[in-house]
């Protein structure tokens, strides 16, 4: 309970001061009120997990992602070693993506290396501008012009620094490569993947060697590109502030895509729309509340680096496994960088249209969908009872199973399609492809047997050679 003393002369400001700090207190209770914590059960229980799985982008997602993209190859794997390649894969695959720019970006680089090399005085200024965009950075008047630098001359050196990340997606295959030979003593494809049901494959010995010595060669230049990438970040950050061409460097780091725009429109292409697509390919990092995390343009480039490792270490296992990885991993690639966002956007737009789930989907005053997140959730329940006169618990059962709906299709869709279906489709052209070759050689065979035995009988000869006489 709150007593507020009668005002006099004396006292009239301490007065006014409790009245407003009573205002205060009256407003947080009222707005603690406004949306309780209500208590969920049974369908709209599970609906409200699935969501929280959905929007928590810690170790519950790398958890969820590495099952839904492991679980359909684990079912449609070919044999031990294609299953234990593809889990070694998979795993590693995942904890680069959800891990690598956290641990190395945030914890390592940003907080226990660069900021040493920062000056006491103006340290946590910097800092502090670091997951913040280079515009948002430049336009702020606030700060000095020696901030303004250092924070963006040290955010591209933490980009540098982490070269680490896209490196070992390439250089991923190569290291499951060396996995496979040194523990199952397989690095033919066409043994790893069981294709020849008769298993009369067998090893070559100078292939194998030739896996062995380029998968090591891989992760030894990997390791090389890593430390100079450091040393480098190192560098950019302790004298980028200091020139104007580091600085252009350092913008042209970590938003490479502003400067091919600009490259472009000096030469005469004048399509605003062409450049303003490349300018949002920013290498930057993304903000995940003040901390820094893997953005979209750094997804794309460890992606599609990801490809093209998968395809060079697989030309040293054989043409089929080339062909495996160009009829599969292209379109994870692109589902991966732009489909998932698509198909949502896609699906969501549909939904709207036709007047499905109102409340969950609505325009903001830019005229784009606004979906609110778990979070919000409870408060819009609060809001949609009074206005209805309805229950509050009712109405965030009805909130929480509509949007478990709006989020299930499109991972219903990543699941059964870019996993089950695309894996499936996969393994049985690849299967196909390799019975098909067996029959051209078997054919090639035939024809090479069928001449020798023409051009090598006697009889043939004898004949050809009396023509001739």
């Amino acid at each position: 309970m709150i007593t507020i003393d009668k005002p006099n002369n004396n006292n009239f400001h301490n007065y006014k001061n409790q009245l407003i700090n009573s205002k205060k207190y009256n407003k947080n209770e009222i707005s603690f009120k406004a949306a309780p914590d209500i208590a969920l059960d049974g369908i709209t229980k599970i609906a409200d997990l699935f969501i929280k799985s959905q929007e928590n982008l810690s170790s519950t997602r790398f958890i969820q992602d590495t099952a839904t993209n492991w679980a359909p190859k684990a079912i449609f794997a070919r044999s031990k070693a294609d299953f234990a390649e593809m889990s070694f894969l998979e795993f590693l695959e995942s904890a680069i993506f959800y891990f690598a720019s956290p641990i190395l970006g945030e914890k390592l680089f940003r907080n226990k290396v660069f900021k040493n090399f920062i000056p006491s005085a103006i340290k946590d200024k910097v800092n502090e501008q670091i997951p913040k965009t280079v515009e948002t950075i430049v336009q702020n008047n606030t700060l000095t012009d020696e901030v303004k630098k250092r924070a963006i001359s040290t955010k591209a050196g933490i980009v540098l620094a982490c070269t680490a990340i896209p490196v070992a997606e390439y250089t991923l295959s190569f290291a499951k490569n060396l996995f496979t030979l040194k523990t199952f003593k397989k690095s033919n494809f066409n043994n790893i993947a069981n294709l020849d049901k008769s298993h009369k494959e067998t090893e070559d010995k100078e292939q194998q060697e030739r896996v062995e010595r380029n998968s090591k060669k891989q992760l030894k230049k990997a390791a090389v590109i890593s430390a100079l990438g450091v040393v480098s970040g190192i560098g950019l950050a302790l004298y980028g502030h200091k020139s104007e061409k580091l600085q252009n460097i350092s913008k042209t780091i970590l938003e490479p895509g502003k400067a091919v725009a600009n490259a472009v429109s000096k030469a005469g292409v004048k399509s605003d729309k062409v450049k303003n697509t490349l300018s949002r390919f920013s290498l930057d990092f993304d903000s995940n509340n003040g901390k820094l995390a893997l953005s979209k343009g750094q997804l794309a480039l460890t992606a599609i680096l990801g490809l093209f490792g998968y395809s060079k270490a697989a030309e040293d296992r054989g043409k089929l496994d080339v062909a495996e990885v160009w009829t599969r991993v292209p379109l994870v690639v692109f589902y991966t960088i732009f489909g998932g966002e698509l198909f949502e956007k896609g699906f969501t737009k549909l939904l709207e249209k036709k007047n499905k789930f109102p409340d969950i989907l609505k325009k903001n005053a830019q005229g784009k969908l606004d979906i609110p997140s778990r979070a919000q959730l409870p408060e819009l329940a609060q809001k949609i009872a009074q206005a209805k006169n309805t229950s509050p618990a009712k109405e965030l059962a009805r909130l929480t199973k509509e949007k478990a709906f709006v989020t299930a299709v499109p991972y219903a869709f990543s699941l059964i399609f870019m996993g089950l279906t695309l894996s499936a489709i996969t393994r049985l052209w690849t299967q196909y492809r390799y019975n098909h070759q067996q029959k051209e050689n078997a054919k090639n065979n035939l024809d090479i047997f069928t001449f020798s035995q023409i051009v090598d009988t006697p009889q043939i000869y004898k004949e050809f050679e009396e023509s001739v006489k």
